[in-house]
């Protein structure tokens, strides 16, 4: 009789399973290859599951088999063939039929008869029970775990998982790679390709080695998957449904949200010919279209770039005239000039921090109070939020939806708890405030096209082109200065030493409110992190430029 060896395993994981292909074929030859009543027409092996019908060896070979090509099967037991109803009652039924006469299995005793047929289903379905009471049991561990704030499965990219303690902890090698990869987006000068080209270029990124793959440069999906992951913002999402995590987040939700939104980026203009540095972030004062750049060059050969007004509004006639690269980045640089922080004024405000940091405990403390108890709150609605689902007072989609937005704000609320927490020095982002104030102007006439974009985008926004004359909105942190022009002026100099006066319409105490807001900005933390950036960037050219700057 002609029989087909089928040998299957679950996947193609060999530790996974207990007995590999291999090992289930020479068991099988062993057992059954010599005897001569036996003809293997031809050994067929599968890594595939058996849990839903669908596979594709498996199919091929029932349907040789309706064609007459062999008349029986072995296997190494009957959960290789079947473990859902279907596969399993296909192959009763074709018993039934006389299509398939035989059925061997090196560790079950099969006999085509009614006693045998009534054991081997139930063989079929104690198999399709144990992947059943195994799935359940899985799920059961799932939910568990994600009650506790653990993903389960494997750990994205820039996490491992820690088997001693079943938790997923950071990657010190790839953790802060994958932070610098949202800074780069938040910083508002980068797209998600120029990323992919910085991390395979400058940091020699390489996909965590597996057995069977990694180890390479990522592609241009794997860091828009990373990017695009709440994972990474502290939430876990698990089956349509979000979870707060206890790993530590690369980013804040707020700035998740905000690379979300940098990356949709609607009615982007499609890829230029040619590079520009400031095309893409002004606008014409006029009309408000965009500015776009042009280069020309003249009768002598020589050329010239020049921004203008796209001019392309419709029913509108803008008379904007364009305006050459050279004065515009004059004009930058003068706006540059005019954000670097006196030493004076840097002075005062280390006194004045010194003086409030008593004073600033208490205001702290409520603010934590009023916090915990946003979130206790926000726990109690998701409590009751369960409670009329489980009495069918709301649907499944719109608990899912409540429950989303529920988990959401909790996470904001968390991720302000733990600022709070933190009780950032203000010292520290205010002495990198004063130092890049004091830099920006060097970095930006020395630094290429990227190092002045980002430079403009960390100290600016709102920027207009009106009469050839660029206006910029300050960022809050660069108001420094004019905050002490509208609240204090100059006394005379002694010793050198320059002293400050309040004015009657503003005292200590609305400097020291104005300089609190102004160190609470929420964009506070994307501007330290681009000056970080450009801290390296300009510092991995510091010879270059040395050499520019002595010739």
């Amino acid at each position: 009789m002609k029989y087909f060896l089928y040998c299957r395993k679950s996947s193609e994981a060999e530790d996974r399973q207990m007995l590999s292909i291999g090992s289930q074929r020479a068991e099988l030859e062993r057992a059954f290859g010599m005897q001569p009543e036996i003809e293997i027409i031809e050994t067929i092996q599968e890594a595939f599951s058996a849990k839903a019908p669908g596979r594709p060896l498996f199919c091929a070979m029932i349907e040789r088999i309706e064609l007459g090509e062999a008349e029986g099967i072995i296997a190494w037991a009957p959960d290789r063939l079947a473990r859902n109803s279907i596969d399993g009652g296909r192959i009763i039924y074709f018993l039934d039929q006389g299509v398939l006469r035989d059925l061997k299995f090196a560790s079950y005793t099969f006999e085509n008869n009614s006693q045998g047929k009534f054991m081997l289903q139930i063989m079929f379905g104690q198999s399709k029970y144990y992947s059943d009471a195994l799935s359940d049991n899985v799920k059961r561990g799932n939910r568990a775990k994600l009650a506790n704030g653990w993903r389960p499965n494997r750990a994205p990219f820039g996490y491992f998982n820690e088997r001693a303690t079943k938790t997923i902890v950071r990657d010190p090698l790839n953790f802060p790679l994958v932070r610098r990869m949202f800074e780069l987006i938040l910083s508002g000068v980068y797209s998600t390709r120029q990323v992919l080209a910085v991390a395979q270029n400058e940091w020699g990124l390489r996909t965590p080695k597996r057995k069977r793959s990694g180890g390479r440069p990522p592609c241009a999906a794997t860091v828009h998957r990373i990017l695009t992951n709440p994972f990474y913002a502290g939430t876990i999402v698990w089956d349509g449904l979000a979870y707060p995590g206890k790993h530590e987040p690369v980013v804040s939700l707020i700035e998740f949200e905000e690379v979300q939104r940098r990356l949709r980026r609607p009615g982007q203009s499609r890829k230029q010919r040619h590079a520009f540095a400031y095309t893409g972030m002004i606008r014409c004062g006029s009309c408000g279209a965009m500015v776009t750049a042009e280069r020309k060059v003249n009768s002598y050969g020589r050329a010239y770039l020049y921004y203008h007004c796209t001019k392309r509004l419709i029913d509108t006639e803008c008379r904007e005239r364009s305006v050459e690269v050279n004065r515009l980045e004059e004009q930058i640089v003068a706006f540059l000039r005019s954000i670097v922080v006196p030493a004076f004024v840097e002075q005062w405000v280390l006194d004045l921090f010194s003086v409030d940091e008593a004073m600033g405990k208490e205001d702290e403390e409520a603010r934590k109070l009023s916090l915990e108890a946003a979130i206790a709150a926000t726990n109690a609605e998701l409590g009751e939020l369960t409670k009329l689902r489980l009495r069918t007072l709301i649907t499944d989609d719109e608990f899912v939806s409540d429950r989303r937005r529920i988990e959401q704000e909790r996470q904001l609320l968390t991720d302000q708890l733990a600022a709070v927490s933190r009780a950032r020095d203000r010292f520290e982002p205010f002495q990198v405030l004063v130092s890049f104030s004091r830099q920006a102007v060097d970095w930006f006439q020395h630094g290429d096209d990227t190092v002045r974009k980002l430079i403009l985008e960390t100290v600016g926004s709102n920027f207009r082109l009106r009469e050839k004359i660029l206006l910029i909105d300050a960022a809050k942190p660069f108001l420094l200065s004019s905050i002490f022009d509208a609240c204090c002026v100059p006394s005379a100099e002694v010793d050198d030493v320059r002293t400050l006066l309040e004015t009657p319409e503003l005292n200590r105490s609305e400097i020291a409110s104005a300089l609190q807001a102004t160190f609470d900005e929420p964009g506070l933390d994307r501007i330290l992190a681009n000056i970080g950036f450009l801290q390296q960037r300009c510092s991995d050219q510091g010879t270059d430029l040395s050499r520019r700057k002595a010739a």
